[in-house]
């Protein structure tokens, strides 16, 4: 009989809570409270795992069970600091989600959907073996095309098919290069594996076979991101879709994609990575500047916040590829600010929109009156997104920004004066829609109840904590870093 461990319970316990749901007889609001528990006995358990977390850079909680023998592919299982980071990240995103959307009335399925894809990501977080990463990775897609197709708006059918025909193409790309990894790994050694510490011992593929192999595996990533060019299905995605699924695919899924690129592309490619370094921090702070001067065009909150998110993406990849400590810590505490950040304002577009049913921002204006608390939260949340002292965001753009610098000083003065973006579209946004007089009718916002405000009032701690505090976070991932670049790549020096 297998064991199971605390990655396996924090996997497969939505999944079974999920299937259990399913098949009996109860109400909407009886699912939606029984996935909200599922939720939190979750965060619990990922909370455990985080302060019994050894400071080692190296994978814990390994479980390893064979699965398909005859082609080597096993259930195989583990955490570093960097895939810690972003378990806490998931584990107090996802409660917060429900408490904010506890009053949209949404049907049964819909929080199904919710739990099938919560045991998704974690698979995909938890993964070292690669077939059952790729898995996992489709696997949290489907749930999400549910809840945009069944219960997004406007030509949500088209966006829908849009951003499925795009993922799957990125992850076919990936499949085939991981079968070419795992043949390329019979050859050499005479028995099949697609475990991730095995593969990266392969020693007979060319330089350019293992570039063309790198691409498949960025082309996967960079759809998710997503970044540029790899956008186009982003504006109507995140338009179209429901709040929970703009949250999900804005808050965690492209987060995961962010996460991706060092849990696998540096293990696996070593060599490539430092070699396109220059490239891909070149697109990621080109989409910074890109993605943020199309949000300042915008006057639709969903589509404004839908590009300012992918800029900052691009932010989160540049300080990635930055090949150093700073640049990528700061990737790392960007990844967490930006999600709390861009969740919350997500989330508290969905409060806009079951109030008003707007999201033009020239329809706005006068809340802050109405809605002293949605304010508060709304504020903040913008703080953190522009990256203002005292903020987590404050802390992550810092640290790409000395990576940059380190790794290049012109891309470092860009990036540094680039931020100011983003300052300008999200003060000028929550000057007009919320703090701004206005003769639009707002008179139907109804300010945040006790269940949205304890949603919210976590999400909003934190930001502030890590803002003041970083150290008491960033020291649980600062080892793993250092693995990666002097073990792995072989480049930085300890600070």
């Amino acid at each position: 009989m297998m064991d199971i461990g605390i990655l396996s319970i924090i996997i497969f316990l939505p999944m079974v809570v999920a299937l259990i749901l399913l098949l009996t007889p109860i109400n909407q609001n009886g699912t939606r409270n029984m996935a909200f528990i599922v939720s939190v006995i979750i965060f619990c358990l990922a909370l455990f795992i985080y302060t019994n977390f050894q400071l080692t850079g190296t994978i814990q909680l390994r479980e390893f069970h064979p699965w398909i023998k005859a082609y080597g592919i096993n259930y195989s299982l583990g955490i570093d600091g960097f895939s810690l980071i972003v378990l806490m990240l998931i584990a107090t995103l996802i409660p917060s989600a429900y408490l904010l959307l506890w009053n949209n009335n949404r049907p049964k399925n819909y929080w199904i959907s919710m739990l099938f894809i919560q045991s998704g990501i974690s698979g995909t977080l938890f993964s070292l073996d690669l077939i059952l990463f790729y898995f996992f990775w489709e696997a949290m897609l489907l749930p999400v095309f549910m809840i945009i197709g069944l219960f997004g708006s406007g030509n949500r059918v088209y966006s829908t098919l849009k951003v499925t025909i795009y993922t799957i193409m990125g992850s076919l790309f990936m499949f085939v290069s991981i079968l070419y990894l795992g043949v390329a790994f019979y050859y050499e050694f005479g028995s099949w594996s697609f475990e991730l510490s095995d593969l990266v011992q392969i020693t007979t593929i060319s330089h350019g076979h293992r570039v063309l192999l790198f691409l498949g595996f960025m082309l996967a990533f960079s759809i998710k991101i997503p970044l540029f060019p790899f956008h186009t299905w982003l504006l109507e995605t995140y338009s179209n879709s429901p709040t929970g699924g703009v949250f999900l695919l804005s808050s965690i899924m492209a987060k995961l994609g962010a996460y991706a690129l060092v849990r696998f592309m540096i293990p696996l490619f070593p060599d490539i990575f430092v070699e396109l370094s220059s490239v891909f921090v070149g697109l990621g702070i080109f989409g910074l500047v890109y993605f943020g001067i199309a949000a300042i065009s915008q006057h639709n909150i969903k589509k404004m916040f839908a590009y300012s998110s992918a800029s900052h993406l691009g932010f989160i990849t540049a300080g990635i590829f930055s090949l150093n400590v700073h640049g990528m810590m700061g990737s790392a505490f960007l990844i967490v600010a930006h999600a709390m950040a861009t969740g919350g304002l997500f989330l508290l577009v969905g409060v806009l929109e079951r109030n008003l049913g707007i999201r033009s921002i020239d329809g706005m204006g006068g809340i802050a009156a109405k809605a002293p608390l949605f304010t508060v939260f709304f504020g903040i949340m913008v703080l953190c997104t522009v990256g203002i002292p005292g903020t987590n965001g404050f802390v992550a753009e810092l640290l790409i920004v000395l990576g940059l610098f380190k790794y290049n000083a012109f891309a470092g003065i860009l990036s540094a004066l680039t931020v100011l973006v983003a300052a300008s579209y999200m003060f000028w946004l929550f000057q007009k829609a919320i703090l701004a007089n206005s003769e639009n009718d707002v008179s139907a916002m109804v300010d945040l109840d006790w269940k949205e405000v304890l949603g919210l009032l976590p999400l909003s701690l934190l930001i502030i904590a890590m803002g003041i505090y970083p150290d008491l976070f960033l020291y649980k991932i600062e080892p793993t870093i250092q693995h990666y670049l002097m073990e792995i790549l072989h480049v930085g020096a300890k600070v």
